[in-house]
């Protein structure tokens, strides 16, 4: 136990001890305190949460008697918290023995991304006869109007800061998977994760469940231990060369006792891993599934993924992979669109849902990666049989559209540009410089569907700090580009902007439907006149 947590421990005993020791002062003084922290950021330590409770106790006269606690959990679901369940299960049971809740701040109640979550939460006990108090806000939540637009406002705040926390992370991880470093995740059977400093020297092997201490530091992959290694290149060897199927292979190594990296006996999915899997041929892949903001697992279709070939130590040939992948491959070559659609909708039917497990694991047809590569993803290929998965999916295949466009319209603009006599230059951050004068960063917004009409999310990266945002959006059919929206850098102090369908201008924003605005202000730079 650390000494801030023994800390804390300590303190909350003693705010025990002290409100506890008088009890002819009646129940309705009594609260309980609920503090989470899910990182050591100082502000919201547990210690900072349980001294502001305490001084709010103190000034308001309640008496402390259960503290709840929840660290290290992260705020956008119920989820994990076990110390907000526990909680909310006393007071729904009517076991509790407290008539307040003290809270720090709004985000220490959650970080829900839907804002009404929150407040189901809160409702629960306030139903009770128990009203929860945030120690440390500027307002009372008292049920006044004023409260309670104040309060709304903070919870979607709360929600909108990780979505906003996400967005940067995940700006992050894919940098540095293409600079060959490891995001998360097992290494996986064979392979190990080395810890490395800024210098790239190695630092040691990491075991399951450790992390790095430093923000310096970097992890990688390095082969496992050599019997592994071998059983890897053996299962490879069975499958090419002697034809085994993944099912006659993970019997054989069930039969000899062989375990997986997660020790557990070999199925036909967890050999068929191995035999798709690029980090065997030492590329680095990321991406592959996505669990943002802790909502629901996605499978992403190969376009969306991020990667580095090469940046780690091969266990097998990258002959001998791509010779596995044609093999499999080979599987479907005798299968027409519609057998491969019938097949997926006899599993449907079976199994009542569809994922890219439960085709891995069937026998008697084609696995997953085949349905990708047919049918484009496989969300493609569940909506030819009519299968809607509980979430839309659409997005993926609009992003990689717009990933494939974003060099044309980049390239489109600096055509213009030195059209019209100007000079471009791009950095490493694809950051377009124009005639020394001025940078400019080109984003490309999508249309999404917004009750009866449409919005567009503007994502400015404010950490480059241009100049210039030249926001592209796309109509509403997300296939052709629909006007521009120039955004001065001064004026912007926000990571993120959201446009509707109409929006008034004002002296911070042009809009415009063609390029000749911008080519007008490179020639206007590249003589030299004011911008």
């Amino acid at each position: 136990m650390t000494a801030g947590k023994q800390l804390f421990h300590e303190d909350a005993a003693l705010m025990r001890r002290r409100f506890t020791a008088d009890e002819g002062q009646g129940d309705s003084r009594r609260a309980a305190a609920y503090v989470r922290m899910s990182t050591d950021h100082q502000k919201y330590s547990t210690e900072n949460q349980l001294k502001t409770i305490e001084r709010y106790a103190e000034e308001r006269g309640f008496r402390i008697t259960e503290v709840f606690e929840d660290s290290g959990r992260s705020g956008l679901r119920v989820d994990g918290r076990e110390g907000l369940q526990r909680l909310v299960r006393e007071v729904q049971t009517g076991n509790a023995n407290f008539s307040a809740i003290l809270v720090y701040d709004v985000s220490r109640w959650g970080r829900f991304q839907d804002a009404d979550e929150g407040a189901y939460y809160e409702h629960v006990c306030s139903r009770a006869g128990i009203r929860v108090h945030y120690c440390g806000e500027q307002f009372d939540n008292d049920g006044s109007i004023g409260s309670v637009l104040l309060k709304n406002v903070k919870r979607v705040m709360a929600g909108e800061y990780s979505r906003e926390l996400s967005i940067k992370v995940f700006a992050g991880q894919c940098r540095l998977v293409e600079l060959g470093f490891r995001q998360g995740g097992p290494a996986g059977y064979g392979l190990r994760r080395q810890l490395i400093d800024e210098n790239r020297i190695s630092k040691g092997i990491l075991n399951r469940g450790d992390r790095k201490s430093l923000q310096t530091d970097r992890v990688v992959l390095t082969l496992g231990p050599s019997e592994e290694v071998e059983q890897i290149r053996e299962i490879y060897q069975l499958f090419v060369h002697q034809g085994r199927s993944e099912k006659e292979i993970a019997s054989d190594l069930n039969a000899n006792g062989s375990l997986t990296d997660f020790g557990r006996p070999w199925t036909s999915a967890s050999v068929h891993q191995i035999l798709t899997n690029e980090k065997y041929i030492g590329n680095n892949v990321f991406n592959r599934v996505s669990f943002k903001l802790k909502q629901k697992r996605v499978a992403n279709s190969p376009e969306t993924w991020v990667r580095s070939d090469s940046a780690f130590p091969a266990v097998v040939s990258r002959a001998l992979f791509e010779r596995a992948r044609a093999i499999i491959d080979a599987r479907s070559a005798g299968y027409s669109d519609e057998e491969l659609l019938r097949l997926l909708q006899t599993i449907l039917d079976e199994e009542g849902y569809l994922s890219g497990v439960v085709i891995d694991e069937r026998d008697d047809m084609p696995s997953a990666s085949v349905y990708r590569r047919r049918f484009g993803s496989l969300t493609r290929a569940y909506s030819l049989i009519g299968y809607v998965p509980d979430r839309d999916y659409s997005y993926i295949e609009i992003n990689r559209l717009i990933r494939d466009a974003y060099p044309t319209v980049v390239s489109r603009i600096i055509s213009g540009f030195e059209l019209a006599g100007g000079n471009v230059s791009r950095d490493e951050t694809q950051l377009l410089t124009v005639n020394g004068q001025f940078s400019t960063a080109i984003v490309i917004a999508r249309a999404a569907s917004y009750g009866s009409g449409y919005r567009w999310h503007i994502r400015l990266d404010t950490g480059l700090f241009p100049d210039l945002t030249i926001a592209v959006r796309l109509c509403t059919s997300n296939t052709d580009i629909l006007d521009y929206y120039v955004f001065p850098s001064l004026d912007l102090t926000i990571p993120h902007l959201k446009l509707g369908q109409d929006n008034a201008l004002c002296l911070d924003a042009y809009r415009f439907e063609t390029l000749d605005f911008l080519y007008s202000l490179a020639r206007r730079c590249s003589f030299g006149e004011a911008a």
